[in-house]
């Protein structure tokens, strides 16, 4: 019996940019606003119809497994893991996730170290009715950026990818790639066995002549987390209500009804008489903001994490279980147990 499709989300990657905090946990599982990154990412597959779903991990494998297999559960989504001894790249992660994904009439690949809010099921659709063996989601190229470009035909077929892959041609637009494909099954067989990591735009390569990897012209939210001021922005954004989050459904960080205008205070965390509070403001399950301390605006107090006398925390975030110390003053940073991580790009 096929799927209709089936997920998978890469989760392999060091996350070296976001260092220190990928020390502890692999970037696609640190929190934004109190749920994984990964648990966005299915959300958006089982908003488009996903029932089932495959990560692959490499660094801090079990971490990455237990995180997703516990977002997973959340969403009644059944989760296969696919381990990498070496990383295999995109190309390549398909590969070794070939027998996990059998079955699957179309596949949607999420880059799992994004945030994007991005109508999942219209690319699906779009895919189906072109035949092509690979759609890409494509966003506007933001002024300034440096990205790659993925650039495609009048007909939206892609032509060249980053200026070297593909056969390129004239009359081209560029457009900026969300980290999202949807492949057909066919395509896994296009992935070679070695080497052992595969760029997919190698892949996509001699594809393209025939028009066979199409894109699909995309909007919405996206942020790659790329740096600790790109991560602490996308924690901002979604207090702020700059990221939709309706596709998420169960998993929502903030459904519950706030405690007052942009106040959300998660059951037992305990607030001391005398604490300030400045809205935007999550406080996670257990955490504990003592009298003196001034908390917020758009902030994040994770699950058991203590604000103590005297401290101060304005547009940063606490992971679960951090302590300040008392008097210490957290802005514009990310407090992850030991590590107090600036947000500088």
């Amino acid at each position: 019996m096929s799927d209709a499709l089936v997920g998978m989300v890469l989760c392999a990657g060091l996350g070296t940019r976001l260092r220190p905090l990928t020390h502890s946990l692999p970037k696609p599982a640190v929190p934004v606003c109190g749920l994984p990154l990964v648990g966005y990412s299915l959300a958006l597959l089982a908003a488009a119809g996903a029932r089932r779903a495959v990560v692959n991990v490499h660094h801090l494998p079990d971490a990455m497994e237990a995180v997703a297999r516990d977002a997973a559960r959340a969403l009644r989504l059944d989760l296969q893991v696919s381990r990498e001894p070496i990383i295999a790249g995109t190309g390549g992660a398909l590969r070794e996730a070939r027998h996990l994904l059998s079955g699957a009439a179309a596949i949607a690949i999420v880059n799992g170290d994004i945030l994007f809010d991005v109508d999942l099921g219209a690319a699906v659709a779009a895919h189906r009715a072109s035949g092509a063996l690979a759609t890409m989601v494509l966003l506007p190229m933001p002024a300034g950026a440096r990205y790659n470009a993925v650039e495609l035909d009048p007909g939206d077929a892609v032509r060249r990818i980053a200026g070297r892959f593909g056969p390129g041609g004239e009359g081209l637009s560029p457009w900026h790639f969300s980290g999202v494909h949807v492949v057909a099954p066919e395509l896994l067989r296009r992935v070679p066995d070695e080497p052992a990591e595969v760029d997919i735009r190698e892949v996509y390569a001699p594809l393209m002549a025939t028009g066979q990897v199409r894109g699909h012209r995309s909007g919405g939210y996206w942020n790659d987390l790329g740096t600790p001021a790109r991560y602490l922005e996308a924690c901002e954004d979604v207090l702020a209500g700059r990221l939709p989050l309706g596709r998420l459904g169960a998993v929502h960080p903030l459904s519950a009804p706030p405690s007052a205008p942009g106040l959300w205070l998660a059951s037992g965390a305990v607030i001391a008489a005398g604490a300030v509070l400045r809205p935007p403001l999550l406080v996670g399950p257990g955490a504990r903001v003592e009298a003196g301390a001034a908390v917020g605006p758009l902030s994040v107090i994770g699950a058991g994490a203590l604000v103590p006398r005297g401290a101060t925390v304005e547009h940063a975030v606490l992971w679960d279980g951090t302590e300040l110390a008392p008097g210490e003053r957290l802005v514009r940073a990310v407090a992850a147990g030991p590590h107090r991580v600036p947000a500088v790009d």
